[in-house]
């Protein structure tokens, strides 16, 4: 990656670990404190979450399978707002919710627990998708992988990080090929980004060539010195090849 790619974002603490554990110690706290106090929705304000629901269930017959059969993966799934959503819209499927902040998990299973009665079909664990080692990639077999990976937000925070994992890539060098491997053939990974444009976001996850990228999400677009675009983009890639 150059210097000068625009897929490279300056640093953040938005993009530590530290940040994120501080930041749903205190969603937790509040929802102790406040039942009704679920935490954040990242992106309401473009309606991002209902814009990648509805997407879903437009194209869950593009899967191949029943509603209640189709496994998807939330990665990043800090309150855990946008798996909790599509159960209350009437996805019946297993749904997993990753992130690596354990005050994160901790919190989405006390939603669990005291508002989805403790729902067996959604999981939440802890869970590093830069981490070669996770449990997670253990899935052999084609069939048992996920239909549909979602991020809403992860990736951009990934791109806020300096940290440096295998072959000294950056997190957003190796994101494409680990979700990948979440993923099973012509699954579908479902991704939302304010921090990338639709070129950017395409040159990342294509640059896993399984990847193809599919349908794209409308959003009201605007106009200034002439150049047209919108504040946030959701594509959808294919895996295309085993």
């Amino acid at each position: 990656m150059s210097e000068d790619d625009t897929t490279r974002l300056n640093p953040s603490k938005l993009g530590t670990k530290k940040y994120w554990e501080d930041f749903y110690a205190l969603e937790k706290s509040n929802f102790e404190e406040n039942p009704e106090d679920t935490g954040e929705c990242w992106f309401s304000d473009s309606d991002a979450e209902l814009k990648m629901v509805d997407f879903l269930f437009d194209n869950m017959d593009s899967l191949g399978k029943q509603n209640g059969d189709i496994k998807i993966c939330d990665l990043g799934t800090g309150n855990g707002h946008l798996i909790f959503t599509l159960r209350e819209e009437g996805f019946k499927g297993k749904l997993v919710g990753l992130d690596y902040s354990e005050n994160s998990v901790a919190f989405c299973k006390e939603i669990l627990k005291e508002q989805h009665d403790g729902d067996d079909k959604m999981v939440f664990e802890k869970c590093d998708i830069l981490n070669d080692d996770e449990a997670i990639f253990e899935m052999g077999k084609d069939e048992d992988k996920f239909d549909v990976v979602l991020d809403k937000g992860t990736l951009d925070a990934i791109a806020l990080s300096d940290s440096r994992y295998k072959d000294d890539k950056l997190g957003v060098e190796l994101y494409p090929s680990n979700v990948k491997r979440l993923l099973r053939k012509d699954g579908i990974l479902l991704i939302s980004s304010c921090n990338f444009t639709e070129n950017e976001l395409v040159k990342i996850i294509e640059s896993e060539q399984e990847f193809k990228k599919w349908k794209c999400v409308e959003y009201p677009s605007f106009e200034f010195g002439g150049v047209k675009g919108q504040t946030i983009c959701t594509i959808a890639f294919k895996k295309t090849i085993v």
